[in-house]
């Protein structure tokens, strides 16, 4: 499994967000401290938001800002929200996409599916109030 760069970028954005305990943050700032580009940052937002991971408010003053505690927020929230979903395979998603039609029986499939489920419940142990304790920054 690699995630992808929006999804790094999405973990980095809600935890800089968690560590500023509610505060709206701008954009700006957010790009600046976390190096990414404005553009895909705006993106991944609506990808946030969409999910209610964070919210956001306009005008003068306005910026993003989680839309609940740090601790209500796993690492796998933010994966599903930017990917979609989690897997190592496409047949893991479809069934239909595996060429065999083997998801039922298959060795590999049942395999990846034991991984996946291991990795999924290691995303879901990190919330960003731990996160936001454990960083350097």
């Amino acid at each position: 499994m690699r995630l992808t760069q929006a999804s790094d970028y999405a973990l980095r954005i809600v935890l800089h967000l968690s560590r500023k305990k509610g505060e709206v943050v701008e954009a700006d700032a957010i790009s600046d401290a976390e190096k990414i580009p404005k553009r895909f940052l705006l993106k991944i937002c609506r990808d946030l938001i969409k999910a209610g991971i964070i919210e956001s408010s306009r005008g003068k003053n306005g910026g993003y800002r989680l839309a609940n505690n740090p601790e209500n927020i796993t690492m796998k929230d933010v994966i599903l929200a930017v990917e979609g979903t989690m897997a190592l395979t496409r047949c893991q998603i479809d069934p239909a996409a595996c060429n065999k039609n083997a998801t039922g029986y298959c060795a590999i499939h049942r395999a990846f599916c034991s991984v996946m489920d291991v990795v999924s419940k290691e995303f879901e142990k990190y919330d960003f109030a731990t996160l936001a304790k454990m960083d350097g920054n």
